[in-house]
């Protein structure tokens, strides 16, 4: 949208091609990449007339767009034609709303954890990129913000500020450093209108005490929902032997059960790697359990299991998922008792919330 912006702020012809013909016709063809995994023919990469970029292509060390390009007003009708035909199709204009109800943009970029997973890890610290104005359309319904850890920009309360003062919904899509979060910041949410769950992250076991803690103070003075992203299958030691699954696979467990305290709903975020595990069928299961339909609410992962069982039309080759479960429960069968029978959630009713939280 910000290629196509800046082109036509210079009176060029732009179009959203959706297909690899006839690409000599164009002076020039931009082609973006978000997943590694994405095909593309690398003959087409080679034409004089091609330019590409994106995370898809070089992960870490992908290259900026020019800066005018970068901060040109973004083209939200480039999608018109794509959204049309989708609908044409029968998809659901709710399916569709990232492309006609948000202003997107960032307002800032970088963080200073550098995980050593994340594409953002060649930037030390978070600085100022977009200034609001720069992406927002006040003919769309809401805001939606990429930014990748805006908490750690020294000055998010004006920027956040800024956003209330708008009035439209808003949403930090990519989600939101939960260890930084403060008595300030919980104020400013529960003053907006803000739009979904609120994302937060629990990456690494290792940070259950300080996850714990803030979710603690968020529920405490909050009810906003939240969504927390549980990252599996991922050695930070290259290490990919049986001891590790299992403690990967255990790891999960124990997150399921600080966030469940909290009234948090997870959503499974698989590295690839799982793919090489041996207990790849069960992770499938457990993402399954987790990201879909509120079923973490209200029963513990083994009844999940069972129910795919009781719903197999046919019990002497019941569902994969149920396979996948009682497989490794009969290799590891004190991972039974100690997670997979667990009740995650706590009834909302436990909770203390004050919405009315001050600043310290």
């Amino acid at each position: 949208m910000k290629l196509a912006g800046y082109h036509k702020g210079k009176g060029d012809d732009f179009v959203l091609k959706m297909d690899y013909e006839n690409l000599q016709d164009f002076e020039t063809v931009y082609i973006s990449k978000v997943f590694t995994k994405t095909k593309c023919d690398d003959k087409i990469l080679l034409l004089p007339n091609v330019k590409y970029g994106g995370t898809g292509f070089f992960y870490a060390n992908a290259p900026s767009l020019p800066y005018e390009v970068e901060h040109a007003v973004p083209d939200y009708l480039l999608y018109d034609g794509y959204v049309q035909a989708q609908l044409d199709k029968g998809i659901k204009p709710t399916t569709l709303k990232c492309f006609t109800d948000y202003s997107i943009g960032f307002l800032t970029r970088g963080c200073f954890r550098r995980c050593e997973f994340c594409v953002n890890k060649r930037y030390s610290r978070c600085v100022a990129h977009s200034p609001i104005a720069e992406f927002y359309d006040s003919s769309r319904k809401k805001i939606m913000l990429l930014d990748d850890n805006i908490l750690a920009y020294p000055g998010w309360r004006r920027l956040m500020e800024e956003l209330c003062a708008i009035g439209r919904p808003f949403t930090f899509k990519q989600g939101v450093d939960l260890r930084l979060i403060n008595m300030d910041f919980i104020r400013l949410i529960n003053q907006a209108k803000y739009d979904s769950e609120l994302f937060f992250a629990f990456d690494d076991v290792a940070d259950s005490p300080i996850i714990e803690s803030k979710l603690s103070m968020f529920r405490e003075h909050s009810d906003k929902p939240v969504k927390m992203y549980i990252f599996c299958g991922y050695g930070r030691n290259d290490i990919y032997d049986n001891d590790f699954w299992l403690a990967d696979i255990e790891s999960i467990f124990q997150r399921l059960a600080i966030i469940g305290k909290y009234q948090a709903m997870p959503y499974l975020m698989r590295h690839e790697k799982y793919l090489d595990s041996p207990f790849a069928g069960l992770y499938k299961a457990i993402a399954t359990y987790c990201n879909y339909g509120g079923i973490f609410k209200v029963i513990s992962f083994s009844q999940f299991c069972e129910n795919e069982l009781n719903n197999s039309k046919n019990k002497e080759n019941p569902c994969s998922r149920w396979r996948y479960y009682a497989d490794f429960v009969r290799q590891y069968p004190h991972f039974e008792t100690r997670f997979f029978s667990m009740r995650n959630w706590i009834p909302a009713s436990a909770a203390k919330f004050n919405k009315e939280a001050e600043s310290p």
